[in-house]
């Protein structure tokens, strides 16, 4: 069998759109220009917060990209705007890049340079984060941490270098634009893959409220918010949540300046229908699954009434790479008919593991190998603890029959390795060293008040959890609350422990509600670093803090 060449990955179906885009990547050559542009450094953008820390542009972050070394420049162009996009027969008004959905696929090599100019043409600000890479700390996309956002009609220049292969994600970090269709997957691969595969499947998942029956994700937080629907005595029921005795730390914090929202998350009002979710389960999330109720979800930009199609050959070995794009909601994946071989999550190698089903939260992203036996088979992305799911489909023939939009696959009730039972690749484990720092962070918050944060506080872009350069990092999180939350550590990947003595490399993870995960990571990526979850109805409610490398 042969490894797939670079010409074969970008052959393999995912999106019009995303074609378009490789064939304009080049190593050189002028961008076209609709705007005034910046870039990291020519600004040493320097954040709000206490001195003595390391700054977004300062020596230390400039000389730790140094080592990561420069291979060639891969320039790519995204414009964020409104647009109408097709999810397979429904159109609905959304900001999107380059007007699809998912934006389109940016591939590179793992050590090359990717130079991505985003023009802004909405009427707010925004910026472009790349999920997952471990990158310069000034190309993060954290409004008011790294970079002063991007104003509306400019342009903002993302330059770094992609060390790492795997799959990642790029996504706007301002208010609720990513629960639009602000995203886009992202492929670093591998120049020495080990893998051997005939044929890559990307599958994005989401799921999708804005501009369906007058909704948007602004006006849906308000509704979650107190004086919302959900704070209206249409909440949940006694005893499910209690109120803090701190609770009100969030209606203070969140005056401050110094929150980055979109600008209409404070002035929305509801004109769509009430889409608070009530009384939700999951068996595996060990509670509520969600509180959003979303109208639909989405594989690759499509609604299960005419859902996207992979065509390949029966027996080919086929990677395919999951990732969830989605803002409030799990997905329990599995592809009928097949079992699944994990062979990464969040871009890092793990031990081969066969499952059945995979549970996906927020931002994960899973990559699975399948010998594909002849047929049609529905990939489903089941909304975990809510009703509805996203579909997919994989065949081997010419013919046009379709599954049902509402199949449900047995292999999703069949065996669901969760992460916390992976290991990771011997090339990728960490080794044993004893923590030089240990940082104990209490997630709390209560449906009720909706004030998500750490340790009873809101998030402040002036806060600090100091760390130093070549530490080695226990970060116990306390989940104090009734809710699940997919945690997310920009600039660094963690290992899992508890299972073993270096669990699967990972930058987000769930954590189960009245749980605590205890993380380990390296210290090796000097600047200012967002920890939040990955829920964005509970980021953008405060659940986001600083990590802060000391001078």
């Amino acid at each position: 069998m042969q490894k797939p060449s670079r010409r074969t990955l970008l052959r393999a179906p995912f999106a019009v759109a995303g074609a378009g885009l490789l064939a304009s990547c080049s190593d050189s050559g002028s961008e076209p220009r609709s705007g005034p542009q910046h870039m990291a450094g020519t600004g040493a953008f320097v954040p709000q917060g206490p001195k003595g820390y390391v700054n977004p542009s300062d020596p230390e972050v400039l000389a730790a990209e140094r080592k990561r070394g420069a291979g060639p420049v891969r320039m790519v162009r995204f414009t964020a705007a409104e647009s109408m996009l097709d999810l397979g027969g429904k159109s609905v008004h959304s900001w999107a890049y380059n007007e699809s959905v998912p934006g389109p696929l940016v591939r590179v090599t793992a050590g090359d340079v990717l130079s991505l100019t985003l023009a802004n043409h909405l009427a707010e600000k925004t910026t472009l984060h790349a999920h997952g890479v471990r990158l310069r700390n000034d190309m993060d996309g954290a409004p008011d941490l790294t970079q002063a956002p991007i104003e509306a009609g400019t342009d903002f220049i993302y330059r770094f270098v992609a060390k790492h292969p795997g799959t990642y994600l790029l996504h706007s970090h301002v208010g609720m634009q990513p629960d639009r269709a602000l995203y886009a997957p992202f492929i670093v691969d591998d120049p020495r893959e080990p893998l051997a595969y005939d044929k890559e499947w990307i599958v994005v998942l989401d799921d999708w409220v804005d501009g369906i029956d007058g909704s948007t994700p602004d006006q849906v937080i308000a509704q979650l918010k107190p004086g919302g629907s959900m704070g209206m005595g249409m909440g949940m029921g006694p005893g499910r949540d209690s109120p803090s005795p701190r609770g009100s730390a969030h209606a203070h914090a969140s005056a401050s300046p110094s929150k980055s929202t979109s600008k209409s998350t404070s002035k929305s009002k509801s004109t769509g229908p009430d889409r608070v979710l009530r009384n939700s389960h999951s068996a595996m999330l060990h509670g509520e699954g969600g509180n959003v109720a979303y109208p639909h979800y989405l594989a690759n930009g499509r609604l299960r009434t005419d859902p996207s199609v992979f065509r390949c050959k029966p027996g080919d070995r086929v990677r395919i790479r999951i990732i969830n794009a989605g803002s409030e909601t799990a997905f329990r994946v599995a592809l009928g008919g097949h079992a699944m071989t994990i062979t990464h999550t969040d871009g890092y190698p793990v031990k081969h593991q066969r499952t059945d089903a995979l549970l996906i939260g927020m931002a994960e992203r899973y990559d699975v190998l399948v010998t594909v036996k002849d047929g049609v088979f529905p990939l489903v992305a089941l909304a975990e603890g809510k009703p509805g799911k996203a579909l997919a489909i994989l065949r081997t023939d010419k013919g046009r029959n379709l599954p049902a939009p509402d199949v449900r696959p047995a292999e999703l009730d069949r065996e669901c390795v969760p992460a916390r039972r992976l290991l990771p690749a011997d090339s990728v484990a960490m080794d044993d060293r004893v923590p030089d720092r240990d940082l104990l962070i209490r997630i709390t918050g209560t449906m009720q008040r909706y004030n998500w944060g750490f340790d009873h506080k809101a998030y402040d872009v002036r806060q600090r959890h100091a760390v130093r350069a070549g530490e080695r990092v226990r970060l116990t999180l306390v989940n104090a609350t009734d809710m699940w939350h997919p945690m997310h550590l920009h600039g660094h990947t963690f290992s899992v422990t508890g299972i073993s003595s270096a669990g699967a490399r990972k930058d987000t993870t769930i954590v189960l509600p009245h749980r605590k995960l205890v993380l380990d990571f390296d210290a090796d990526n000097p600047g200012l670093w967002m920890l939040h979850c990955h829920n964005q109805y509970h980021s953008e409610s405060g659940m986001m803090t600083v990590l802060g490398y000391k001078k």
